[in-house]
């Protein structure tokens, strides 16, 4: 993949440089067009134009009165951002730079309601909305691409959305619809839908070729370029390719790869036509826990001494390529032992939690006469790994690890030497951290087809009959648990101990697993679902709209039944006594549902640019694959999760000002949370119930001065919530406030644009505020309040010259966005270090465009 897309590259790259001097002078002459209203589909190089022409006219106020969104509405030519009876927030290709998001997920954080951890790197985000209960993944967030799903669930254990999607400048704008009528539509998401909307070819060639650097050796070429080809046809080509040794030293590139994007359109008599294609291979580095100093008051955390909070982790080329025991059974001897092929999983820790994607998609929208029919139809297939350290227990010595095995195996005392030619140890201080290294493969298929057919019932009454069909499947093959014990350092040196009584601890660093845990399983999928939506436009001020889902849902599963043992049949090696084999047996597991979803909102225009909405949904989010997995033999209930939401609001923009404020009440009913911890696979199935305040607003005092202000606050709470941990103990969190959820977060971000002759300066800057959370459900870990800087400066010159220049983290903040997650009740030790996952330190990126 890496050549192919390094050839597509080239061959676009060619293609700009003979469309060059053609396009040049299209592009002037555009460039003294009036600015249009925002409409569901745009020209590949709208911003590119836009760059050139932009005078400084003040007008930003005045598109968002007119800005139209596509996303949560059945209506095929849109609906004005102020008709629309919920939250949704938008941004187009230059807010998307201006957010300087460090990965797919990351550009969440301009979302409302939404908080996104995206400390773990390009991939592996965890995406929280409005208080719903989860341990991580994005189980309440879908991403979609022009409208249709990249993956039928929203999420699986090691895999969410973001993963399978990297920004670049193929894309025009993304639509984050929250709540809403997001239960009745595509795929009934009832947290987020995040639409990526794709650049389409205008009415003349037209394109840009930008080159970044930056902080961790980054190198990244980014392309795009469109044309009509005759015959109403168009064609938009673009991607990127880059390579990075992270903002993390690693040791070894920690981002290296890119994608290649086409959309082919053809114009019809009252409609569109349109084809997509997306390929992507990404290595991605993913970073976990390290361990960082808390304040005896848990309201700030400093670096570990020797251990850089914002730079460093363990990675290094001694410990990249992993090498794993496992093994199956292929009989028993002849006292009915089991006879195990020992068996070894090689991986690349540089591959991380990368992904190999190709994602195909074809749209259909066409009038005929009173009827409109409307078709999103997607492919996605591909593999999403994850190689990577997971954090085990809190740092010790290596004396207190010697005395600990020792007084386990009947041992007096012990030694330990460097695996890599470091010799023996001899100071029994040296810190040492016993770290998982796990190893998940997943690959992925996913169909999705949504047809719609529309009519108008009467003036102002649109009636839409939708069919959502879905097919998908995964293949798992995990090894979980097994741990290296490694210096407590940036490029760690892995351990080796061995007892006075002969046993071995360890080989090659790894020693004996606080668990073992083996997956091998084949997942099918499909789900139905019809739905029926109608939006009266009652009058000039009043629209309501109203719609009901029922859905079906088929899950089989066929996965290799595992046994612990003694792989190697030798007492003396703790290191494998106990880790997880395929026992040559299998299960199958299957699950048939349905569910009803309901929605029904109203909007009233005091003016055109001032209108207040209410909302109430009822939406479910339906089991997958791991939930069915994860379920006990004596569960008895419902897999299902039930989810309610209320909204109001308020939206109003003008081009003086602009806000939208919206206020929330959720329930959420039997989540269906499951998180691998040290002791192993834990179920959790809390309730929860959340109050909360969503806005968005922005003043533009003066010319060229725009004053932003978004984010949320929020009381979520567990509701009912008591039972069993994974150690056996009874718990109650009832009225405990939800895990890793701040109450406040929010984002200031003024900017200033000088328009002159040579062309467009802008210069801005975002604070952001995250507010203190809990690290786990019995709210004793307490993560503490954080703020960055962010800021930037863009000229765009009227020559298509586009120069960037942005910092992100700029005060060097140590912000954690997770504590422990294999211990998370686990206290700080008694000198304060505790495993925490912190946000990135200062970065840097300089970007040199063209555009035409």
């Amino acid at each position: 993949m890496p050549s192919r897309t390094l050839l597509a590259t080239a061959a676009l790259m060619a293609l700009l440089g003979m469309q060059r001097a053609h396009a040049a002078d299209e592009a002037v002459a555009q460039a003294g067009a009036p600015a249009q209203p925002s409409a569901p589909a745009q020209p590949a190089a709208q911003s590119a134009a836009a760059a050139k022409a932009d005078k400084g006219d003040g007008n930003s106020g005045a598109v968002q009165v007119e800005q139209v969104i596509v996303t949560g509405t059945a209506r095929r030519e849109g609906l004005r951002k102020l008709d629309a009876s919920f939250s949704i927030t938008t941004a187009d290709e230059e807010q998307i730079r201006q957010a300087a998001p460090s990965s797919t997920a990351d550009l969440l954080k301009i979302v409302p309601g939404v908080y996104v951890e995206t400390s773990g790197g390009q991939a592996g985000a965890n995406m929280r909305v409005r208080g719903f209960p989860t341990p991580g993944d994005g189980p309440y967030s879908t991403f979609q691409v022009n409208g249709s799903p990249l993956y039928a669930l929203p999420t699986l254990s090691f895999f969410e959305h973001s993963q399978l999607f990297r920004l670049d400048d193929t894309i025009e704008r993304v639509e984050v619809l929250r709540g809403g009528p997001s239960p009745i539509f595509s795929a009934g998401q009832p947290g987020i839908t995040v639409n990526f909307i794709q650049k389409e070819a205008g009415a003349v060639p037209e394109g840009g070729l930008r080159l970044t650097t930056g902080t961790g050796n980054l190198r990244r070429m980014d392309g795009v370029f469109s044309a009509p080809l005759g015959n109403d046809w168009g064609l938009m080509v673009g991607g990127f390719y880059r390579t990075s040794d992270g903002i993390r030293d690693t040791q070894f590139p920690a981002d290296r790869g890119g994608q290649f994007s086409a959309v082919l359109t053809r114009k019809l008599e009252d409609g569109k036509f349109m084809l997509y294609a997306r390929a992507m291979n990404e290595k991605n580095a993913f970073y976990t826990a390290i361990p960082v100093v808390q304040s005896p008051d848990g309201s700030s955390a400093s670096s570990y001494p020797g251990f850089d909070a914002l730079r460093g982790y363990f990675y290094s080329n001694e410990m990249r390529n992993l090498v794993l025991e496992t093994g199956r059974q292929v009989g028993t001897d002849a006292n009915g032992n089991p006879i195990i092929q020992r068996e070894t999983v090689q991986r690349d820790l540089a591959t991380g939690r990368g992904a190999t994607v190709q994602t195909y998609g074809l749209t259909l929208d066409k009038k005929f006469g009173d009827w409109t029919i409307g078709n999103k139809t997607n492919l996605t297939t591909g593999s999403v790994p994850t190689y990577a350290i997971f954090s085990g227990t809190n740092p010790t010595t290596i004396g207190a690890y010697i005395n600990a095995q020792a007084a386990e195996n009947g041992a007096t005392g012990g030694s330990a030497t460097f695996v890599n030619g470091g010799g023996a140890i001899t100071d029994l201080n040296l810190p040492v951290i016993r770290n998982g290294m796990w190893a998940v493969d997943k690959d992925l298929r996913s169909f999705t087809s949504e047809t719609r057919l529309s009519r108008e019932l009467g003036a102002g009454n649109t009636v839409t009959v939708g069919l959502y069909l879905a097919d998908y499947s995964a293949h798992d093959q995990w090894v979980l648990g097994q741990a290296q014990l490694m210096t407590v350092e940036p490029h760690a040196r892995l351990v080796d101990v061995s007892l006075n009584n002969g046993m071995q601890v360890s080989h090659n660093g790894f020693v004996p697993p606080p668990f073992s845990f083996n997956l091998d399983a084949h997942w099918n999928g499909t789900t139905t679902a019809v739905y029926v939506a109608d939006e009266w436009k009652v009058n000039d001020k009043l629209r309501l709209d109203g719609g009901v889902r029922f859905e079906r849902q088929r899950l089989e599963g066929t996965i290799a039944n595992v046994s612990s043992g003694d792989l190697d049949g030798d007492a003396t090696t703790l290191w494998n006594n106990n880790l997880s084999y395929f026992n040559g047996t299998t299960s199958s597991l299957s699950s048939k549902l349905s569910r009803t979803s309901l929605t029904a909102g109203a909007n009233f225009n005091f003016t055109r640019e001032f209108s207040v909405f209410a909302r109430a949904n009822n939406g479910y989010r339906m089991p997958d694959f791991d939930v069915i997995r994860g379920r006990g033999a004596n569960e008895t209930r419902d897999p299902v999760e039930d989810i309610q939401q209320y909204e109001i609001g308020l939206k109003t923009a003008t081009p003086l000002y602009t806000a939208f404020l919206t206020g929330y009440y959720a329930t959420l009913k039997n989540s269906q949370t499951q998180q691998f911890t040290n002791a192993g696979s834990e179920v959790l199935r809390p309730n929860s119930r959340t109050l909360g305040v969503e806005f968005e607003a922005s003043v533009r005092p003066v010319k060229g001065l725009e004053l932003a202000l978004t984010g949320n606050w929020q009381n979520a709470e567990y509701r009912n919530f008591s039972g069993v941990d994974g150690n056996g103990n009874p718990f109650d969190f009832s009225s405990n406030t939800i895990e890793r959820q701040p109450k406040w977060q929010y984002r200031f971000t003024p900017s200033y644009r000088l328009p002159t002759d040579l062309g467009t300066f802008r210069v801005y800057g975002t604070y952001s505020y995250v507010g203190e959370r809990f690290a786990n459900a019995a709210n004793t870990v307490k993560l503490p309040k954080y703020a960055t800087v962010d800021a930037g400066v863009v000229a765009s010159f009227a020559n298509g010259i586009d120069v960037r220049l942005s910092g992100t983290n700029l005060t060097n903040k140590i912000g954690l966005t997770e504590g422990n997650f294999r211990d998370p009740n686990a206290p700080p030790s008694a000198d304060g270090v505790i495993l925490a996952r912190p946000i990135f330190g200062r970065a840097w990126e300089l970007s040199v465009g063209f555009v035409f």
